[in-house]
């Protein structure tokens, strides 16, 4: 009888820890909510990364490592095509991005 009001106590404790939580949050979730999102990402190593960020009708490239964000590039929002391959289509995205950058210097 003791372990099992032990357990309703605790779990009690549970769920009024989650309402509080919830009450001094105002009720937002920690989703997508803001004018932040994550368009698609690829994996450089296991340790750095290449992001897309939207920001309004911006797009962010931004390169993650440990330790430090930094911008890499900004364009304005546009439409990723669909890559008819496996690989995925930000990467295929990306190479062509820069490789129409690097044309263009």
């Amino acid at each position: 009888m003791q372990m099992l009001l032990a357990l309703a106590l605790i779990v009690g404790i549970l769920v009024l820890g989650a309402y509080l939580l919830r009450r001094l949050n105002g009720g937002r979730t920690f989703g997508n909510t803001g004018p932040l999102r994550i368009v698609g990402g690829l994996m450089i190593s296991p340790r750095e990364r290449i992001v897309l960020l939207e920001v309004g009708e911006t797009w962010v490239v931004v390169g993650i490592v440990p330790g430090q964000i930094k911008t890499l590039h900004t364009m304005p929002k546009g439409e990723i095509p669909v890559a008819s391959g496996s690989d995925g289509g930000f990467g295929q995205w990306l190479k062509q991005m820069t490789e129409r950058r690097n044309e263009s210097v």
